[in-house]
């Protein structure tokens, strides 16, 4: 995971030493919004107005930010309106590569080899991490947003008009109700995973690690009053918190050394995970083989042999149990 300085690539780590050892995730900058009318969102200036076939999204397979954008594609009746670029699980010297040799679509716009290209595309002297998820807007040739948080939620609204999909999985008026679980979700299960898995101090990392559990432990206790996180409404803030738990078990557990328990240990998280999984469209967007490559692969200061595990075997089409709920 490099960055760009002044438009200039590096392959630099996070610096968790000025942190007692602690990952810190930087915010993501750019965070205009597409809106139906082209009105300014909540960020951002105003301009991109919701067209089909004007905007692409730029992803990774194994991201579970990512994950969420493909997820709401697909929710929202999206795939012909935005078209998508996957880069290779493989994220090594130059960060996110297009390798069509590596299970990657290639850079279907610009025929780049680096998804860094597309960042100093938008700006040349662009400073700062080349994450995924990335929408790009064709018509300004810019990049709209990389906050998977913002783009999730423009999706559920923005192409209504053009969609006719009306579900709606951020209603205003239980958005508070949301907006407090994935806080919750987000600091300590999301980020949690990552703040076990990228500490460099045994201090930080038990202390992400009881976090992250302790949490756990609260929204497995919802999950067994409630179908859902918010109640008996499906939102984002489920499938917000889907994306890692599907990770879970598979690289997780192991390799962040989230170990204290596997997530089908929690019978209600379990049971959540495999209802999500098989709702229509979305096992279509999970693939293990760019999930278990990318982390175990790619993250050589924590398993240096590059060996990817073949297991976990489990079945995430077996029933869920949650009809009761």
């Amino acid at each position: 995971m490099g960055l760009l300085v002044n438009g200039t690539w590096q392959d630099k780590w996070y610096d968790t030493d000025s942190n007692d050892g602690e990952f810190k995730r930087e915010n993501a900058q750019l965070r205009h919004w597409i809106t139906q009318d082209g009105s300014a969102g909540p960020t951002g200036k105003a301009g991109f107005k919701a067209e089909k076939n004007r905007y692409h999204l730029y992803v990774s397979l194994a991201c579970p930010w990512a994950h969420r954008t493909l997820i709401f594609r697909q929710l929202k009746n999206l795939t012909d309106y935005i078209s998508v670029s996957v880069v290779s699980p493989d994220m090594l010297e130059h960060g996110w590569e297009f390798d069509t040799s590596n299970h990657s679509t290639g850079d279907s716009l610009f025929g780049y080899d680096y998804l860094h290209q597309v960042y100093t595309r938008h700006q040349a002297d662009y400073s700062g991490r080349v994450t995924v998820p990335l929408l790009w807007d064709k018509k300004q040739n810019c990049i709209v947003s990389n906050e998977s948080a913002d783009i999730i939620r423009m999706l559920n609204s923005a192409f209504n008009p053009l969609t006719g999909n009306s579900d709606d999985y951020c209603p205003a008026d239980i958005q508070p109700q949301i907006d407090k679980i994935n806080e919750l979700v987000y600091h300590n299960i999301n980020n949690g995973v990552y703040r076990c898995g990228f500490a460099t101090s045994q201090q930080a990392y038990q202390d992400a690690y009881a976090q992250l559990f302790s949490a756990m432990d609260k929204v497995e206790t919802i999950l067994s009053n409630n179908r859902y996180l918010t109640g008996e409404l499906l939102t984002e803030a489920d499938w917000r918190l889907f994306t890692t738990l599907i990770r879970f078990d598979a690289v997780y557990h192991g390799h962040f050394k989230c170990n204290k328990q596997r997530l089908e240990d929690y019978p209600n998280l379990a049971g959540f995970t495999r209802e999500l999984y098989q709702w229509p469209g979305v096992a279509g967007s999970v693939d293990f083989y760019h999930i278990k490559r990318h982390y175990y692969f790619s993250h050589t200061m924590i398993n240096p042999s590059q060996i990817v595990p073949v297991g976990p075997d489990i079945d995430y089409q077996a029933a869920h149990q949650r009809n009761s709920k």
